[in-house]
């Protein structure tokens, strides 16, 4: 038997008590989301949307020039919902944002109205969740069959973290919890997770979990600091009128989601840095058992060094790339100089990369000292032992 060994079966009794531990967990998560009652944002009786198939074009938006302008007035064939087999008219705006460029044939999602007795449908957007549900399942294959086990336990973890993000993280902030402290829950669990299902119970996984929980926590706390200082909250952000009314039919704590945010974005980098530290210690000290706490903790700071730029600039680069189009205005506009650094979009942008990135960097002292300080002190409870029992 596989398990026979008294330290398998140990490891084997703590998988069956972290499985339990996860169901446990799912069953919670099931009665705390329905426990809260969101309150809707707009009216929407008889209102629902629904996948259709374009069958005729009616009155078609091209121009003599090609290009599309107004709208198009289409017959459609609703494929879900209540009203599936239904054939009706459908008005579609065909904009940047809403609408779609239709012909006979293109899938869509319509908005479906039902008022007294009248029915009415327009053109929402494209149905485009087959291709992201595709998309998805290409990355999760291609992970499973380049990582093999680690890339499976990669994907089990991904999906935990997304778990955790939409059915613990955002309920917690709607009904009034603390955003830097339904942050902070989400990062130790995902952290603690993911960390088991790479690492397993091991020094360098225990050791990995500190530092990371260490390495995001002062992301956020400097993020706060300076945020203060600078006067910049989640009161500042572009989508605040949403919020504000979110926070009217809610307990939202509209200030210090932004602080929130950024642990949460700064988690997987922060992660990613503590385990390769941990686990290069750990395999230094293997080989070379006689190494001091010192020698462990410089070795782990050098192996660090070559990891900040990267991940430094993973972090800002991420940030940067989500605000192009606020950077493309400035440099169409040529801004001045003081209008730039004191504008709310640049200094968010600012203080979530450099906020991340100071996680990143600190995390490397944080995980060398915790897997130093731990094997060596292991090292010297098993010289102990053997002494105590001469």
């Amino acid at each position: 038997m596989v398990f026979q060994h008294p330290a398998n079966k140990k490891e084997f009794i703590g998988h069956i008590i972290v499985a339990v531990l996860m169901v446990l967990f799912v069953i919670f998560l099931i009665f705390f989301n329905l426990g809260i009652e969101k309150k809707p944002l707009l009216p929407a009786d008889g209102m629902t949307f629904e996948k259709a198939t374009v069958i005729e074009v009616l009155q078609d938006n091209v121009n003599e020039d090609g290009n599309r302008a107004g709208s198009q007035i289409l017959k459609v064939e609703i494929t879900s919902g209540q009203h599936r087999g239904t054939v009706c008219e459908a008005s579609n705006m065909a904009g940047y944002l809403y609408g779609a460029q239709c012909e006979v044939g293109t899938k869509v999602i319509v908005q479906v109205s039902e008022y007294e007795g009248n029915f009415s449908a327009s053109v929402y957007n494209y149905d485009r969740g087959m291709t992201l549900y595709i998309l998805v399942g290409l990355f999760l294959v291609v992970l499973c069959i380049i990582g093999g086990r680690k890339g499976i336990m990669s994907g089990i973890s991904l999906i935990f973290t997304f778990v955790c993000i939409l059915f613990l993280y955002l309920p917690m902030m709607y009904i009034g919890y603390s955003p830097f402290l339904a942050a902070t829950l989400v990062v130790i669990l995902t952290t603690l997770v993911s960390m088991y299902f790479i690492g397993g119970f091991s020094v360098k996984t225990a050791c990995s979990v500190l530092g990371t929980i260490a390495g995001v926590i002062v992301a956020g706390v400097i993020a706060m600091i300076f945020g203060n200082l600078s006067h910049i909250s989640g009161w500042n952000v572009s989508e605040i009128e949403t919020m504000i009314v979110i926070g009217q039919n809610s307990k939202l704590q509209i200030g210090g989601m932004m602080f929130s945010g950024i642990l949460i974005a700064s988690l997987g980098a922060v992660m990613d840095v503590s385990m390769s530290v941990a686990s290069t210690i750990n395999e230094i000290y293997i080989h070379n058992p006689q190494l001091t706490t010192k020698q462990l903790f410089t070795a782990g700071i050098h192996v660090g060094q070559d990891m900040m730029g990267t991940m430094s600039n993973t972090l800002i680069l991420a940030f940067t790339g989500s605000s192009i189009n606020t950077l493309m205005i400035i440099y169409a506009y040529s801004m001045p100089y003081l209008q730039i650094i004191n504008m709310y979009d640049i200094g968010i942008e600012i203080l979530q990369g450099i906020s991340g990135a100071l996680g990143v960097i600190l995390t490397v002292p944080f995980v060398s000292i915790i897997s130093a300080m731990w094997l060596t002190r292991s090292k010297a409870e098993k010289s102990k032992e053997i002494l105590s029992k001469k």
